[in-house]
């Protein structure tokens, strides 16, 4: 999906649509603004609430400013109710812990915690 294509979608929202399979107006109609919303939130971005009424926006070719109270607070109630349902995942620690492991030259292995503990 590009800028110019649809209304309210700058770049960068353009950028995350196309990394979970968005990548026309009408997949977007296909799976509304709500359920593109969460397809981008499980994929591990972060968007703020704006992204979604951008995407509402964009279906009903108006800029997200427009949309009334009502129909904003339909969209988080609808993105609230789906995530009730199906919570997203916790993103898990970024890497495990770190074994350090040494090599002498003839190939044998060194434990490097034992090494310290034999210099005292």
């Amino acid at each position: 999906m590009s800028a110019p294509k649809l209304r309210n979608i700058g770049p960068k929202s353009a950028a995350w649509l196309r990394q979970v399979g968005l990548r026309s107006r009408e997949d977007l109609a296909a799976i509304g603004a709500v359920g593109a919303f969460v397809k981008v939130k499980r994929a591990g971005f972060k968007p703020s609430l704006n992204l979604l009424y951008s995407l509402e926006g964009a279906l009903l070719e108006c800029h997200w400013q427009e949309l009334s109270e009502p129909q904003r607070q339909a969209l988080v109630q609808d993105y609230e109710a789906r995530i009730a349902a199906h919570p997203l995942k916790a993103a898990g620690p970024a890497s495990g812990p770190v074994h350090e492991q040494r090599f002498d030259d003839d190939g044998d292995a060194e434990d490097s915690a034992a090494d310290d503990a034999d210099e005292d």
